[in-house]
């Protein structure tokens, strides 16, 4: 078993909304994680079921670290880390995000802080992870897509390859999202992360082995992105105009934060920006040049296609 520091702590920012089915085994989870300073810090966004009992019961017998629960700001899930992200002040030395009904595997966070250590000075770290797929009992029914292609900006504009309920951020990360998060909203706050992190010139990590079962439900807000059901749903939100809608999003908050960001971040998004607005034929001219990428052959033809109709 790799070491770590005795006295490092981490802050996990969870957001729970109406999770009693699953919440007391996630938390349990997070609990036996290895590493004695965990504050665990929940926004609740306005539950009508036993989530706040859970809570309570929870912190009434936390022993390591702080539990602090907020109320979240009634805006859904995205908002909801959101204002976790600019709310959360206390000082650790790395931060994990949490959604309230996966099941962490012994040692998720020890891999992660190992992982991202290698990070020198202030440079801002993120690490991130495969995921293994679990139905509602809790069995194991398959693994998210597993990634070979770098991790880079000129993929992070274009695709998020990482769960937040995989993610741990440095203090630097942290302090970066932080920022960003009291500046400007965002599609999701791990699509965001990897975009703002690897503009800032940081270090991603992508892991290829999970540490994580990531429950597939009905309820779920992001679900499953394998098989043939999903890249169906993935092809008509592109038709529907929804990957440009994203994006324009994904423009604006990265517009508001562009002092945060390198001269080749900020020249990529010049670019990207450029191919989203000329005609056809300088549109495929400029993505070839552009050396923007999606992580599967397939993607990269999406992309191309998105370019083509206009939807990008």
């Amino acid at each position: 078993m790799n070491a770590i520091k005795a006295d490092l702590s981490v802050n996990i920012l969870m957001a729970t909304y109406n999770g009693e089915l699953y919440l007391d085994e996630q938390i349990a989870t997070i609990y036996n994680q290895d590493i004695s300073n965990l504050n665990l810090i929940v926004s609740d966004d306005g539950s009508s079921d036993k989530t706040s009992l859970i809570l309570d019961k929870w912190k009434a017998k936390w022993n390591k670290g702080k539990f602090i629960t907020l109320s979240g700001p009634g805006r859904g899930y995205s908002e909801n880390f959101r204002s976790l992200l600019s709310q959360s002040d206390i000082d650790a030395d790395y931060t994990a995000f949490c959604d309230q009904d996966d099941v962490w595997h012994e040692g998720k966070l020890r891999v992660a802080i190992k992982a991202i250590e290698s990070c020198e000075g202030e440079r801002p770290g993120l690490y991130c992870s495969r995921t293994r797929l679990i139905d509602e009992a809790g069995a194991p029914v398959g693994f998210s897509p597993k990634f070979r292609r770098p991790p880079s900006f000129k993929n992070a504009i274009v695709q998020s390859i990482g769960g937040g309920n995989t993610m741990v951020l440095n203090k630097a990360a942290f302090e970066l999202a932080a920022e960003s998060a009291r500046r400007t909203g965002f599609v999701s706050h791990d699509w965001w992360c990897y975009m703002l992190v690897a503009g800032a010139g940081g270090m991603v990590i992508y892991d290829p082995t999970p540490h994580i079962g990531y429950r597939q439900h009905a309820a779920n807000l992001i679900g499953k992105n394998t098989g043939v059901l999903a890249r169906v749903k993935r092809i008509k939100r592109l038709l529907e105009g929804q990957l440009g809608k994203w994006n324009d999003q994904n423009m604006a908050a990265l517009q508001a934060c562009d002092d945060l960001l390198t001269d080749e971040a900020r020249r990529v998004i010049m670019e990207y920006s450029n191919i989203r607005s000329r005609n056809l034929k300088e549109r495929i001219a400029s993505l070839r040049r552009s050396g923007l990428y999606r992580q599967s052959k397939l993607g990269t033809v999406a992309l191309f296609v998105s370019v083509i109709l206009g939807k990008l």
